[in-house]
């Protein structure tokens, strides 16, 4: 069927238009005889005058989901400011078996193949944006770019899980960040097809035996294992330095001989339950919505459960109410009071506790039309803070990864909260996007200056300080 281009001439909220054409241009990539075009629409009327742009998927990219998803060029499409329609083009994927799994960043020096391109394409261009691509009686279409931090990956295994879908697991090597020189970086990452652009889970790995720097090649037979000792994740060291916060209470539980005790709310990877146990000694309680999820955690991640670290399957908010729930009939039987028992449903008889010194909520939303939003809707009902604050000790706090789609959202979520807790404080992560709440129980009576406090001198020892000092009471 043909199609009939005057469609294009009225910018409609969320539409996704994607066809396949003759690639006009065979120098690009010349044994791909197929071009796939999508062209998407703002969800929000941006201005009077519609501006539309053009991006081209990375040469050898077309089978990663961020560009050949409807999620994930959604996403892109919310990266490009003041952006009404953009226009995403590219080698036609091709599925099956033999489908890429092993991503080169070709040379970046070579341009002559993009600029013929965007000349062979232009005349499609313009019949897809006719009425907006002109500016005083000139071209002006702008072509954006895609760009991140990897130089090559590998993937090592797709799988679906009951609830989170397609996910998959990759190798990748990033850009040195340049603080130390010729020093190369390798991550692990888990992604999900229904976000595909939000990265779940990234821990560091290093090569199981000892290889020279420049031998070393993602996807080559080199083996690389998990390095849980450090957390690369930009949010996480944030999340783990609200902990200077209680650093007090923290180090005379230690001192009395108790273990200090975390509830990990999403657990992904595990790298956040992996590092409080190992390198905070921390007994920690993870709790996952996705079986598949788990296994990948542990068979990739390094996750391990043991004595002190234990990962349960279930729905994170209700488990938190249903702790809540068997908290309240402790404390009510310890004071005579029975007949509590009705709809508290969690089995206790594998002894978990009923209350932490601190519960740290990693969840997002899964509303990719929203973009990126975390936490979701669901755990800001004053019912689940309130179930949160009751499996807290006294001196316990809230951590929870913010990543407010607008002020508004951010505001809402401080206006709940200081309903339900004493204290809020926050921590800029500093990357424009995530922000660290904690909420406390009762009021902060030390400060994060106790220098003879030995929890946080080892605090200081595993985490960047800066985090730890940038602690704003809010």
């Amino acid at each position: 069927m043909a199609l009939d281009v005057s469609i294009f001439d009225t910018i409609t909220p969320s539409r996704f238009i994607t066809f396949t054409i003759p690639n006009p241009s065979m120098s690009h990539h010349h044994h791909h005889h197929l071009l796939r075009v999508a062209v998407l629409d703002s969800p929000v009327q941006l201005t009077d005058s519609p501006r539309v742009a053009l991006m081209f998927v990375p040469k050898t990219r077309e089978h990663d989901w961020i560009f050949c998803t409807e999620s994930g060029q959604l996403q892109l499409l919310f990266t490009c400011t003041q952006i009404s329609r953009l226009i995403l083009m590219g080698d036609q994927p091709t599925d099956g078996p033999d489908s890429p799994i092993m991503y080169h960043r070709p040379d970046q020096n070579d341009d002559s193949s993009d600029i013929i391109q965007e000349e062979s394409v232009r005349p499609l261009v313009i019949a897809l944006s006719r009425k907006f691509c002109v500016k005083n009686g000139i071209y002006d279409v702008p072509i954006v770019s895609y760009e991140d931090n990897v130089i090559s990956s590998v993937v090592l295994e797709k799988c679906v899980g009951d609830f989170v879908g397609e996910m998959l697991v990759e190798d990748v090597e990033i850009e040195s960040d340049g603080s130390e020189c010729n020093k190369r970086e390798f991550r692990r990452r888990l992604r999900f097809k229904r976000m595909p652009n939000l990265i779940q889970t990234e821990i560091k790995i290093v090569p199981e035996t000892c290889l020279s720097s420049d031998s070393m090649r993602i996807g080559e037979h080199v083996k690389f294992r998990p390095d849980t000792g450090v957390l690369v994740h930009v949010y996480l060291m944030p999340m783990v330095a609200s902990c200077a916060l209680i650093g007090s209470y923290l180090s005379e539980r230690i001192r009395l001989g108790f273990r200090p005790k975390a509830l990990c709310v999403g657990v992904g990877g595990g790298a956040l339950v992996s590092f409080l146990g190992t390198q905070l000694g921390f007994e920690v309680v993870g709790v996952e919505m996705d079986e598949q999820v788990l296994r990948v955690s542990k068979r990739y991640f390094g996750l391990e459960d043991g004595e002190f670290i234990r990962v349960c399957v279930g729905d994170a908010i209700e488990f938190i109410e249903k702790l809540a729930c068997l908290a309240n009939v402790q404390n009510s039987d310890s004071l005579g009071i029975r007949g509590m028992q009705d709809g508290c449903y969690l089995n206790n008889g594998d002894g978990l506790d009923t209350k932490f010194d601190v519960v740290m909520v990693d969840l997002d939303s899964d509303n990719v039309r929203n973009g990126v939003t975390a936490p979701p809707l669901e755990f800001i009902r004053k019912n689940v803070l309130l179930a949160a604050r009751t499996v807290l000790s006294d001196s316990g706090t809230l951590v929870i990864n913010v990543i407010p789609p607008s002020r508004s959202f951010y505001e809402m979520l401080i206006h709940e909260f200081r309903e339900i807790f004493h204290e809020l404080y926050e921590i800029d992560v500093g990357n424009g996007e995530n922000f660290v709440l904690i909420a406390t129980v009762l009021p902060i009576v030390s400060s994060v200056s106790d220098y003879n406090n030995t929890f946080l001198k080892k605090l200081r020892l595993v985490i960047s300080g800066a985090y730890m000092d940038s602690i704003r009471k809010i």
